[in-house]
């Protein structure tokens, strides 16, 4: 199991557990994070899991590919230096602990 916390755009934090291979998306699905809503089911083309990556956790991540960077320019929320589309970040045991902020708006 992977620990995983979620803050809200109203600073509400929500810590829970996920299997390892598993995306932070879908973690957040299964557990109720409103924020977080994966209309294309991470299928990569809807930009509606857009999360804040705690910055110091960046570097254990898989690199960004060039169709989330394109999702990114067009989400709902600004984009910012640390943010990434959830359902591209698969659960490892190096991320056991991240933290993740969801925007006030995903649509």
């Amino acid at each position: 199991m992977v620990k995983l916390t979620f803050e809200s755009s109203s600073g509400e934090a929500q810590t829970v557990d996920g299997q390892v291979g598993e995306s932070v998306m879908r973690v957040g699905l299964n557990n109720g994070i409103g924020e977080i809503i994966g209309e294309c089911g991470g299928g990569l083309s809807c930009a509606t899991c857009h999360v804040f990556v705690d910055p110091g956790m960046l570097d254990l991540l898989p690199p960004m590919s060039e169709m989330e960077d394109e999702l990114l320019d067009g989400a709902m929320t600004d984009r910012r230096p640390n943010s990434r589309l959830s359902c591209q970040i698969p659960l490892s045991p190096d991320l056991d602990g991240l933290r993740v902020a969801t925007p006030e708006r995903q649509m």
